[in-house]
């Protein structure tokens, strides 16, 4: 049955629907992480499987980066679109068709043969994904009373980095025992599984009055992050004066300042600019990008570190990054993180969190050449930052705009998270890359002919990742200072009416 959106709190009186839907609020916040667990695993699900590309498929560097920011970069420009077509047309039927699409990508990636297919079937997935992302959310928005809403994002943000950092692991225990196309497959059972929860279980809402797609602004917007990520792989191995990396330079400044005037022109825009005149929703943006940006680029790298410099195998590799996800589970799930909310505030908790994602960040660049110690200190660092920090921006951000327009706010919290994550794993792989010129390190110790230019060539890596990560350190900790500033002075600003009330 389909009903017209039930906004949290807005009715006195709700339908029969929505009594019914609030009554199984719990049983369909499992439904929905479990979709949104799949799309994430895919995040970072090829880390571990980077040396079987490079020997099997004999993928460089830049194929490497372009199948991981193939679905990452398709996920972000088609967010929005998403979104506001989930408040349009109906979030369950989004949620169902995003299921769908993902479960094609992903056979399709599964027996890919060559780069070139690979990359395409990930963008496609990337398209499911997309509408999984936005709906998954909206719908914890629509189903959940505001009392309980930070709760339900506490767990829904704890899924996302339990996906995030379990990709990895997941990836490293089917690559033990099978060939790497089998780290897709392993979706489509899990997709079979969410499309019959989702329609025996999730409600259909949608606002009736929601906007038409802006199919404009998500051509710009894809055409224009595509050109800046392609310009920021291309600088170290092609120059950054060369043609092909200022023909993508220019091509992303126009196409995204086209995006934005677009957006500031029509009646419809899938981006609203007037919503960052929000200092709450601005702050929280800018700390979600940046924190993205330096963990997706750093987890990127740290596999890689992990396998080619210590040495070991995909599976160890994985359970040894197992540690991030398991903290911020332990500490969303348990409810401490939320009591750190309340009892800091959502500024400073922003803040204290993305101290120790930084601090983390530092600890694996400073530490981890003398082994897994080192590394350690800093996942468990990272995972108790993120679980602290991680709740409190996306609740920020979906709490700053209409609950009508739900999906168009997962939109937007999902497109500049994913976009920091690709963005991160361009920036910091290209950082990398300049520090290291090998086109990749299996390549280069293959060639190598003495046991001297082997531990020179590691000891190059190192020094690069070390580089690389204490860049995305430097960016987390300035968006935790950027998001917090912002964030305090939109809750000073909300109080100062009531101080001036007699």
């Amino acid at each position: 049955m389909t009903t017209s959106p039930s906004l949290p709190g807005s009715s006195p009186a709700p339908s029969p629907a929505h009594t019914q839907a609030h009554s199984r609020r719990w049983l369909i916040l499992g439904v929905i992480c479990l979709a949104q667990l799949t799309v994430l695993i895919d995040n970072t699900v090829l880390n571990v499987a980077i040396p079987s590309l490079t020997r099997e498929l004999d993928a460089a560097t830049a194929d490497i980066q372009w199948m991981i920011n193939a679905y990452s970069l398709v996920q972000s420009g088609l967010l929005l679109t998403a979104g506001s077509a989930a408040d349009r047309y109906g979030r369950k039927k989004m949620l169902v068709a995003g299921l769908a699409l993902f479960g094609t990508g992903s056979l399709a990636a599964g027996f890919s043969q060559t780069t070139a297919q690979l990359i395409a079937a990930r963008a496609g997935m990337g398209v499911g994904g997309a509408l999984l992302f936005t709906t998954t959310l909206a719908v914890v928005m629509q189903v959940f009373e505001p009392e309980e809403q930070p709760r339900a994002i506490g767990i829904w943000a704890a899924v996302n980095s339990l996906g995030f950092a379990a990709g990895p692991l997941i990836g490293g225990l089917v690559l033990n025992h099978f060939w790497w196309g089998a780290i897709f497959l392993i979706n489509l059972p899990v997709a079979a599984l969410g499309l019959v929860a989702v329609i025996t279980l999730v409600p259909e809402t949608k606002n009736p009055q929601g906007d038409r797609p802006d199919l404009l602004g998500a051509f710009l917007s894809t055409v224009g992050m595509t050109s800046l990520v392609l310009a920021i792989i291309s600088g170290p191995s092609h120059g950054w004066t060369s043609s092909r990396v200022l023909v993508g330079a220019v091509l992303a400044v126009l196409f995204l300042a086209l995006f934005a005037y677009w957006e500031s022109r029509i009646p419809y825009p899938m981006l609203d600019l007037a919503f960052f005149r929000d200092r709450r929703f601005t702050g929280a943006v800018a700390g979600a990008v940046l924190v993205t940006f330096g963990m997706g680029g750093a987890l990127f790298l740290l596999t890689q570190h992990l396998q080619f410099v210590l040495g070991y195998g995909p599976l160890e590799a994985g359970l040894r990054t197992a540690p991030l996800a398991l903290t911020v589970v332990a500490l969303n799930f348990t409810g401490l993180s939320a009591k750190v909310l309340a009892r800091l505030g959502g500024p400073v908790s922003v803040l204290v969190g993305m101290v120790l994602v930084a601090t983390g960040l530092a600890s694996i660049a400073t530490l981890a050449s003398g082994g897994y110690a080192g590394t350690l200190l800093g996942l468990l660092l990272i995972g108790a930052g993120t679980a602290v920090a991680g709740p409190a921006m996306a609740h920020a951000i979906m709490s700053s705009i209409p609950p009508a327009k739900a999906g168009v706010g997962a939109g937007i919290n999902g497109t500049l998270g994913e976009f920091g994550n690709g963005l991160g794993v361009a920036v910091l792989g290209a950082v990398l890359n300049a520090r290291f010129a090998a086109v990749s390190l299996p390549a280069a110790l293959a060639a190598a002919n003495s046991a001297s230019e082997k531990a020179r060539l590691i000891d190059s890596f190192s020094s690069g990742l070390e580089t690389s990560l204490l860049l995305g350190a430097s960016a987390v900790l300035l968006g935790g200072m950027v998001a917090a500033t912002l964030l305090g002075r939109a809750n000073r600003k909300e109080r100062q009416p009531a101080l001036a009330t007699p």
